[in-house]
């Protein structure tokens, strides 16, 4: 290890996790970095993402880790692809935070819906507790406080481990889990804003929003019609900035 590592940031390479990175930088200094590669339809593109990301942040310690259990237990589009990835926003026709209007301290989302109403086919099972259960034992071992993860409830569409009470749960988990002079702290830095007050604070901190990708289905230009687009476009939209990543017929 070349330098002391404060914090361990899950960076998937979409754009909560890239500002969910600035923000870690800016809080704790020197981290490092965690990519999960699942089995998704998209894996090569956000690893390319990553990568990227991560030598325009200066950021040195990097683990990737694949997960292939993920594709193999299946139960859901982004891992098999007999499943067809949902094009409707399910949060669509849910109360929203106007850009226009001045918002909470922390641009608060809507509060999701209770998960057992309707968890969308895009959920991967129990995804975030293999992630942090990685990030988790490799800041155990770097000797890091502090794992940082750039999940949202807005746009968990229902997913049960996007909840607060998840996190909670997990870090009570940690402690029990990990050596007795070991402290880690889990970190959701974005869990409470909106899309479009993810996109004004990555401006502010100057992220890479560019270097991002968050289509659940293409590699090359967004398709604009999943979810994941959807929602990432009516983030930019209502944030008041051009979305710098090209899309299928803009």
């Amino acid at each position: 290890m070349s330098a002391e590592v404060n914090a361990v940031v899950c960076l998937s390479g979409g754009l909560d996790s890239c500002v969910t990175l600035y923000e870690a930088l800016a809080r704790e200094g020197a981290v490092a970095a965690l990519h999960f590669t699942y089995g998704q339809r998209t894996s090569a593109r956000e690893r390319e993402a990553f990568d990227a990301i991560c030598d325009h942040a200066g950021v040195r310690e990097r683990l990737a880790v694949e997960q292939p259990a993920l594709r193999a237990i299946g139960g859901s589009a982004l891992t098999d692809t007999s499943l067809e990835v949902p094009t409707t926003d399910p949060r669509a026709a849910m109360p929203t935070t106007d850009a226009a209007v001045p918002t909470t301290e922390s641009d608060a989302a809507t509060p999701p819906t209770d998960p057992g109403d309707a968890i969308p086919i895009t959920y991967v099972p129990f995804r975030n507790g293999q992630i942090l259960s990685v990030a988790c034992a490799w800041a155990e071992a770097l000797g890091a406080t502090a794992v940082y993860v750039g999940a949202v409830e807005e746009d968990s569409s229902g997913y049960p481990d996007c909840r607060q009470e998840f996190f909670e749960a997990f870090a009570r988990a940690v402690d029990a889990g990990t050596r007795p002079d070991t402290r880690i702290r889990i970190e959701t830095p974005v869990l409470h804003r909106d899309k479009a007050g993810i996109v004004r604070r990555g401006t502010e901190l100057d992220a890479p929003l560019h270097l991002t990708w968050s289509c659940y289905t293409e590699s090359d230009v967004a398709c604009g019609t999943c979810e994941s687009c959807r929602l990432r476009l009516r983030g930019f939209e209502r944030a008041g900035v051009v979305d710098p990543i090209p899309y299928r017929d803009r």
